[in-house]
């Protein structure tokens, strides 16, 4: 549902098990970019590291090895801790990548037009499906029990929360109308979490000034 009713859902246990995690959806349609997308120079926020470790541990609540699976935003701090260096994939997510770091917060971004109803956060039951690629094939891997995941109603498309995301939905530079989540526990603040969102925000609608852009806080 793609209008000013659209909310991504999470599951009540979610809530139960994570109470303090809270999260900033943002998203935009009809983006047409005009201008240069830019990705911000990355001065690290003060509360990377701790709000790194505390994704450590809620990995390892539901089953997860941090060190395996490293939350996304782990993955970034090590490739921009070892070479001063990210990804090069394209504009867009270059952006939201740097914005990731400065923010000291995962950030996961999708082409929303090919999600099957609204996106949901939940607990997996082990029955879930997840496209990827494995040696340059598609695989479709079946999630662990107890995962938390993001998905829609066909199957998961992030799986570990925002380790790594599918293949269906991941933007590419025919994508119009985006989807972002930006995650957050404790020690990350509140009001910092609501600033991260507007400065995506800010970013996409300088580049697509016709865009529309929805920003809300999920919270139990």
């Amino acid at each position: 549902m793609l209008d000013s009713a659209f909310r991504p859902e999470i599951s009540p246990a979610v809530w139960e098990r994570f109470p303090d995690y809270r999260a900033l959806s943002v998203l935009v349609l009809d983006f047409e970019p005009t201008r240069k997308l830019v990705a911000p120079p990355i001065q690290l926020a003060s509360w990377a590291e701790a709000h790194i470790d505390a994704w450590r541990e809620a990995y390892k609540k539901f089953g997860a090895a941090p060190k395996k699976t490293p939350s996304s935003l782990e993955s970034l701090f090590k490739r921009y801790a070892k070479d001063g260096g990210l990804p090069d994939i394209n504009d867009l997510v270059n952006s939201y990548n740097a914005l990731s770091l400065c923010w000291g917060a995962p950030f996961g971004g999708e082409d929303i037009s090919k999600y099957v109803g609204l996106p949901k956060l939940a607990i997996a039951d082990g029955a879930e499906t997840f496209d990827t690629v494995k040696e340059g094939a598609p695989v479709l891997e079946t999630v662990e029990v107890g995962e938390v995941v993001w998905r829609d109603e066909v199957g998961v498309t992030c799986r570990r929360w925002n380790w790594r995301q599918c293949k269906r939905t991941a933007i590419t530079s025919e994508t119009k109308n985006l989807w972002f989540v930006i995650d957050r526990l404790s020690p990350m603040p509140i009001d910092s979490l609501k600033q991260a969102g507007e400065a995506l925000a800010a970013l996409l609608q300088n580049a697509s000034p016709n865009s529309i852009v929805k920003v809300d806080l999920l919270a139990p």
